[in-house]
């Protein structure tokens, strides 16, 4: 029998490039609060900085209004946490009526480990097309500790 030893299959720590959606020129964002050393910007765009970081514990929102409805096949969400232990849940939701109803895409949980598992990086691929808001709830820590939330990278594909 041949056989060959391959060593550990390493999971990819970046985001990886594609044409993402100019989010800069296609729609507001508005935050429930943020740092300020680490505004939503330095997550939302390309090259602005070490991501966002909520000024206050608790259960944070970001959303997203688009200018024109938006036709997403990808959405990426990169989180580090280098601190603190901690279950975080966020979900991630879609409305088309501008804000009056929503889907939800997504709510997951994730347990932080900073000495194991310090970042989540999650794509999902999807056929959405008429999207007036796109919301990312983030609850970083589900014990209610007061652990405060952070998004390192969101970036949106289009079709």
């Amino acid at each position: 029998m041949r056989k060959r030893i391959i060593g550990s299959i390493k999971k990819s720590s970046s985001i990886p490039e594609r044409d993402w959606l100019d989010l800069e020129r296609l729609a507001d964002v508005e935050v429930t609060s943020e740092a300020a050393d680490f505004p939503v910007e330095a997550a939302l765009l390309t090259g602005k900085g070490t991501g966002w970081r909520a000024e206050q514990p608790g259960p944070q929102l970001i959303r997203l209004i688009f200018d024109k409805p938006q036709k997403l096949k990808e959405i990426v969400l990169a989180f580090t946490e280098n601190e603190i232990e901690r279950t975080q849940e966020f979900s991630l939701r879609w409305s088309a009526d501008g804000g009056r109803t929503f889907r939800e895409i997504v709510r997951q949980q994730w347990n932080f480990n900073p000495n194991g598992a310090p970042r989540e990086i999650e794509e999902f691929r999807l056929e959405l097309s008429g999207v007036t808001i796109l919301e990312l709830e983030i609850v970083p820590d589900i014990s209610g500790s007061n652990a405060l939330a952070s998004l390192d990278q969101l970036r949106l594909a289009g079709f």
